[in-house]
């Protein structure tokens, strides 16, 4: 039997503040070799549905943390004109294997997933190099600037959250928040959302960069989550060459991206993610600007993913369907 959840079984089953832990640990093994990843297929779809160009990208993501009982595959559509379609860019499910056998488990509705063990990688970024108590500018205003807030909330004091998108959407992700209890308010500049805060996170589609580098503080965090290939940047160079440490959660595919492309750093630059976590970092001086870069890895679906379905399967959630 294979167990069937929906988006609203994996919300029953979340623990944020508990997956930020089990994201951490993931990382800390893809960077000892303890994962299977293989390279991610990105590949074209649609083509020749009433128009001679394609609609979207389908990406398979496979991945294996050692000593799991499963591994999974997440499989992604990106569509951009969705929008227009009112309905989300991004969707996601998670398929589980059992390790032993090949027996399939459980399909999972995977964007909820993508989402927050993303938003994990901000809190992890804060938790290890950030004050206990933070002013938050966030550059976007979609699911995962929401996400990247909620799981920084989880591991410090926020005592001012600024928000700042060219649209409207500044205003409905601000008051979303204040609903959780974030102090969150919306920003009409970008300068407005970084200077003065101690952590700044990108997450956005850009192809260009989001905010003055000039505006960033001192010994500020950022966290760039956003830009994934070569033509998407958040960015700007002098950010990366004013940064004292460029962490990577993926080295060899953040090194791809338009952020790092932009400037002269290479993946041979970037430390992973993983080993700071594992080792712990101290800054060479209080002013030292340290930016954190993530692409997304598998191994997170792959960590999440069973975290979230063996909650599931102790609450009793969920459909179980014979294949």
């Amino acid at each position: 039997m294979v167990l069937v959840l929906s988006d609203s079984a994996v919300r029953e089953s979340l623990d944020l503040a508990g997956l930020v832990g089990v994201v951490g640990d993931a990382l800390i093994k893809q960077t000892a070799g303890e994962v299977e990843r293989p390279n991610r297929p990105h590949f074209p779809v649609g083509t020749g549905i009433g128009k001679n160009e394609p609609s979207g990208t389908g990406i398979a993501m496979p991945a294996y943390v050692h000593g799991d009982d499963q591994y999974a595959t997440k499989l992604v559509g990106v569509h951009e004109d969705n929008a227009k379609r009112g309905l989300p860019t991004i969707h996601a499910q998670i398929v589980l294997t059992d390790a032993q056998t090949g027996v399939p488990e459980a399909f999972m509705a995977g964007t909820t997933i993508t989402n927050a063990r993303t938003g994990c990688i901000g809190a992890l970024a804060v938790r290890e190099l950030a004050p206990a108590e933070i002013t938050l500018g966030v550059i976007g205003a979609g699911a995962q600037a929401r996400w990247q807030t909620r799981a920084i909330d989880t591991v410090a004091s926020l005592d001012d959250v600024r928000i700042y998108s060219p649209s409207d959407s500044r205003r409905e992700c601000a008051n979303e928040l204040n609903e959780t209890g974030v102090p969150a308010r919306a920003v009409k500049r970008p300068a407005a959302a970084v200077e003065g805060a101690d952590v700044v996170v990108t997450a956005t589609t850009a192809t260009e960069p989001v905010f003055p580098a000039v505006a960033l503080e001192a010994g500020a965090l950022v966290v760039a989550v956003g830009a994934f290939t070569e033509e998407m940047q958040e960015l700007e160079p002098a950010v990366l060459n004013r940064a004292g440490t460029v962490f990577a959660d993926v080295p060899g595919e953040v090194a791809e991206t338009g952020d790092i492309c932009a400037t002269c750093l290479d993946a041979a630059d970037l430390e992973p993610l993983g080993g700071m976590l594992a080792d712990g970092y101290e800054r060479d001086s209080l002013d030292e600007v340290i930016v954190v870069d993530s692409v997304g890895s598998a191994t997170l679906d792959a960590a999440a993913g069973t975290t979230i379905y063996q909650a599931a399967r102790e609450a009793g959630r969920g459909t179980k369907v014979s294949l």
